[in-house]
């Protein structure tokens, strides 16, 4: 009688070990959430920063220029626009990428100049700048 117990318990298939996506699917699963969420923020950035909305030229009095970031360090400007002598000016705030060109704008620090620039909406973080303008270039006009 031993000798049947035996043969009957070896027959039977030993327990199959659960795999590595089965006994992890928790941890799996947020992991993949994360990298879809990383993955959209990593497209909507480059979209964000590749596109441009708009571009223009504004010209006024170059006032002031500044260079901030807690990181990121950007340039950010002022210009001030005016239509008619007396008036209050209209203040134009922008971004400058790069310190070469900073270099042409502290050069006209206080005159009139005519910048041009490019509008980026939707950008996700300051560390590409405080303001959605960047400016392209600037020559100074009399």
């Amino acid at each position: 009688m031993a000798d049947s117990t035996q043969a009957g318990s070896a027959s039977a298939p030993p327990p199959h070990p659960a795999g590595f996506l089965r006994r992890h699917w928790g941890k799996m699963s947020l992991l993949s959430i994360f990298l879809l969420l990383a993955l959209i923020g990593g497209i909507w950035t480059s979209i964000a920063v590749f596109y441009t909305y708009s571009t223009g030229d504004r010209t006024g009095y170059l006032q002031k220029l500044s260079r901030k970031g807690w990181i990121c360090k950007t340039w950010e400007g002022e210009v001030a626009m005016s239509n008619v002598p007396g008036q209050m000016p209209e203040k134009f705030y922008f971004t400058i990428h790069g310190d070469s060109l900073a270099r042409a704008f502290q050069a006209a620090e206080g005159k009139r100049v005519t910048i041009s620039y490019s509008q980026h909406v939707a950008i996700p973080t300051s560390c590409f700048g405080d303001t959605p303008y960047w400016a392209s270039s600037v020559r100074v006009t009399e």
